[in-house]
């Protein structure tokens, strides 16, 4: 029974073998497949096969484990064996000539590293490329003859003392002092003989070179007082020669003048602002320190003399014995200076001789006094004489004497000690009097006002030079802050002083240039700080209109801040943070703001004149400017009917204060005398109004002026002035004005044309509008329908060429999804074999762990019976 189940359980586990194990491909005639071709074609790849289903896949699986399975393989590996024996990939050599060869090359390489360092007697050594054999000889002698002794040769003497050891010295002794042979001399006493006779050498030579000079000095004296006897004119036939000589070149000349020309001396290197800005802090603070030294009387205490210490090791070698009286040698158009240096000279020679005459007065003066004195001593010995009777009582009178010299030197040394404290106290008083040389910043504006009220303009301007220079950004972090913020406070305190009755118009400019200082160290604070006032004003201005419909003229204090304006930043620019607002604020006012007073009118004409400085570079239009000069002219005119202009806001036709520079007095023309409108006229008009009327129409005349020459370029030149031109030849009364006036009047009529221009006015090109872009379907007629379009053959073959190209790539990325996909079965593969090999590994390792357990417990058993 137990053999029939063995039986039928091994053939069960054979069926199920033969089950699960892979089906073998039948050879069927019918399921061969056949592809069919009608022709060959020379080098076409064939793709007509012949075979069973699956073949092809099967043998692009064997293709790809021949191909990609072993680039995947060998990725990352660059071990080869390459064998480059003499002519092993040779085909056409026979074994015999490859060996025979090889064995030749291997016998010159052998060769060739024995004889590297053998050396025939043929071959010749040499050592830059002198011959070694040749040089052993030493044939080549210094000849000693050949140096002459004065190339840098020791004497015998030094060599003898620094390379002899002293005994050179000994051997040196002259034979015929025999004395000194008996003495013996230590190296001590021999080296000090050798200075004192190398000094006595050297002393001989200076006096030599002295004597030199003393005599060349006085040959060039005796030359000199003989040279003007030597002088004899030329013969007339030495002349002719001398005339007939070609001239020097000017180029000639002019390299011996620049040969001769003094050289350029280095300058001092140039300091930048901030080594500048530190100098002069420093020299600030000390003249502070010694101004408050002074104030407090200390000062008299550190005028001890300084004395310039001399060390002990100084050999005081910086004298000068004698100026150096030589004399630049000079030469200009091809001849020497001879003259020049005569006549120095000649001037030195008199100076020389006045200087004796002087020194022999004083010398006659001396003499003179000594004898005066040897006088005053004769009498005093007399009156010594005389002394000598006098009986006793001139002891105690003597002794009276002195006690009055005495309390006179006492009261003398009070006196003394009084005017010491009154100039002690006098110059106190003056360094409290003066300004300080150091200042603190201001930190507000009240600050500022503390700091400057009550000094004058130009003690007002020192004090802030000195605040300027104290805190300069360089010098700490902090000062950049607050000199952003003294800008600001500047323009409020130049406003201030301009609001003012009267305004202190001197102060303002004096303040101008720190203003400007400010400005071009902090740029951007500058410009915001301007603009704020001048959004400020406007906002202020568009108020009053929307409020009350007119404005009044901005005050003096607003059209200086124009002014200061127009002097920091550039009026030429098209467009700029701040002239831009200051120029439209300037429109407004001239547009918007109403004349109702001679003050009004000087305003009005202020503000013409900052229009022109802003558009005198760009030459901008201003239309602004040119109505208001218009409606100023036209406040002159007593009557206003049919004028032939007309006038805008915001001036009237008619109406309340239109005849306000109408001229009541006719006779005041005459005693008017022409002078700039000043500024206090914007505060406040002077006494006599008909002259401060003619100031006005003036001053509006030149403007017109100025605007004609700055706008006679214009295309619309005569259009623009033809209303002024009417009204200044109809309706302004020019008689009654001084003779200046009416010569200004004449001038403005010959520069403006009697007829306007023939030019159109000026106005926009004409373009045709561009049409919105409309979202309008693009419609395409096909005619031709089907699976191949395209009517020309150039159609056709690029509709082919695409579906080529979209059937190759199709079938390109179907060949790279198959290499990928055989890619990752025999990475897969790799890792389940590698898998599989470590779990035998470690059964083994298990089993065989296992076994040594059992052996050695079969052991211990052992043991223990």
């Amino acid at each position: 029974m137990m053999r029939k189940q063995q039986k039928l359980s091994s053939g069960l586990s054979d069926k199920v073998r033969k089950s699960k194990a892979a089906p073998e491909i039948q050879k069927n005639p019918f399921e061969v497949k056949i592809n069919r071709k009608k022709f060959d074609v020379l080098g076409r790849k064939s793709k007509h096969d012949v075979g069973l289903p699956g073949v092809s896949r099967s043998r692009a699986n064997q293709k790809r484990k021949d191909t990609l399975l072993k680039e995947f393989r060998l990725k990352g590996k660059n071990n080869r064996f390459v064998d480059r024996r003499f002519g092993e990939y040779d085909s056409q050599i026979t074994p015999e000539e490859k060996i025979l060869q090889r064995f030749t090359l291997e016998r010159q390489r052998t060769h060739d590293r024995k004889d590297m360092f053998n050396l025939n007697e043929e071959e010749e050594l040499t050592h830059y490329g002198q011959s070694l054999a040749e040089m052993e000889k030493m044939t080549d002698v210094i000849d000693s003859d050949s140096d002459s002794e004065e190339k840098g040769l020791l004497s015998a003497e030094l060599t003898a003392s620094h390379f002899g050891g002293g005994g050179g010295l000994l051997r040196m002794k002259s034979a015929g002092d025999e004395d000194e042979q008996h003495k013996h001399k230590s190296r001590q006493e021999l080296i000090e003989e050798l200075i004192i006779k190398s000094k006595q050498e050297k002393r001989e030579r200076q006096t030599q070179k002295e004597e030199a000079q003393v005599l060349t000095e006085k040959l060039d004296q005796e030359w000199r007082s003989i040279q003007n006897l030597l002088a004899h004119k030329t013969p007339k036939a030495e002349r002719k020669e001398e005339l007939d000589k070609p001239k020097m070149e000017e180029y000639d000349v002019m390299v011996r003048e620049l040969g001769f020309e003094m050289k350029a001396q280095p300058s001092e290197k140039l300091k930048s602002s901030e080594e500048l800005a530190r100098e002069e802090r420093l020299r600030l603070q000390t003249l502070e320190a010694d101004r408050l030294k002074r104030m407090m009387g200390d000062a008299e205490g550190e005028s001890a003399q300084t004395h310039t210490h001399f060390s002990a090791d100084d050999i005081n070698d910086g004298f000068i014995l004698d100026g150096d009286e030589r004399k630049t040698l000079a030469y200009k158009d091809g001849k020497w200076n001879i003259e020049e240096e005569e006549d120095e000279e000649g001037g030195e020679e008199e100076h020389e001789t006045g200087a004796e005459d002087e020194d022999e007065g004083e010398e006659g003066e001396e003499e003179d006094d000594d004898d005066g004195e040897d006088d005053d001593d004769g009498e005093e010995d007399d009156d010594g004489e005389d002394d000598d009777g006098v009986n006793d009582d001139g002891d105690l009178q003597s002794d009276e004497e002195e006690e009055d010299q005495a309390a006179e030197e006492e009261e003398v040394c009070e006196e003394a000690a009084v005017r010491d404290e009154e100039q002690r106290r006098a110059v106190q008083e003056a360094a409290r009097a003066e300004l300080p040389y150091t200042f603190t910043a201001p930190e507000s504006y009240r600050d500022l006002q503390s700091l400057l009220q009550g000094h004058s303009s130009e003690q007002q301007r020192l004090i802030l030079d000195r605040t300027i220079t104290c805190h300069h950004p360089s010098l700490a972090s902090g000062n950049k802050a607050k000199l952003q913020r003294l800008f600001g406070f500047l323009l409020e305190y130049v406003g201030e002083l301009s609001s003012q009755n009267p305004p202190d118009l001197r102060t303002v400019n004096l303040l101008i240039p720190q203003i400007c200082s400010l400005c071009q160290l902090f740029p951007e604070a500058a410009c915001k700080a301007v603009q704020m006032l001048l959004s400020d004003s406007a906002h202020s201005m568009e108020e009053t209109l929307e409020v009350k419909g007119r404005a009044p003229m901005p005050d003096l204090d607003m059209l200086v801040l124009l002014k200061i304006t127009a002097l920091l930043f550039p009026t030429s620019d098209f467009r700029h943070p701040v002239t831009t607002p200051a120029f439209l604020y300037i429109s407004q006012a001239l547009s918007k703001c109403v004349v109702v007073s001679l003050e009004d009118a000087c305003k009005g004409l202020i503000l013409c004149c900052l229009a022109l400085e802003f558009v005198s570079l760009s030459k901008r239009f201003f239309p602004e400017l040119m109505n208001f000069l218009l409606g100023l002219l036209h406040l002159t005119v007593p009557d206003k009917s049919n004028t032939g202009y007309a006038v805008l806001s915001p001036f009237r036709q008619q109406g309340k204060n239109c005849d306000l520079l109408v001229l009541t007095d006719p006779s005041a023309s005459q005693s008017w005398n022409r002078k700039p409108v000043s500024l206090h006229t914007a505060v406040r008009c002077p006494a006599e109004r008909e002259h401060c009327r003619l100031s006005l129409v003036d001053s509006c005349l030149d403007l017109v002026k100025r605007c004609t020459s700055l706008y006679q370029d214009l295309p619309s030149y005569s259009h623009i002035f033809q209303p002024i031109r009417t009204l200044l030849l109809n309706h302004l009364p020019v008689a009654l004005y001084p003779s200046c006036t009416q010569d200004l009047h004449r001038e403005i009529l010959d520069a403006i044309p009697e007829k306007p221009s023939q030019h159109a006015p000026l106005v926009f090109k004409k373009k045709k509008p561009i049409p919105l872009k409309l979202f309008t379907p693009k419609i395409v007629e096909i005619l031709d329908y089907g699976k191949k379009r395209g009517n020309t053959k150039e159609e056709k073959e690029r509709e082919r060429l695409k579906h080529k190209h979209k059937r190759e790539f199709k079938g390109a990325l179907r060949e790279i999804r198959k290499d990928t996909r055989f890619l990752a079965r025999e990475k897969l593969s790799d890792i389940m074999s590698r898998d599989s090999e470590r779990k035998r590994k470690v059964k083994e390792l298990f089993g065989s762990l296992a076994n040594q357990e059992g052996e050695w417990k079969a052991l211990k058993r052992k043991k223990r019976k």
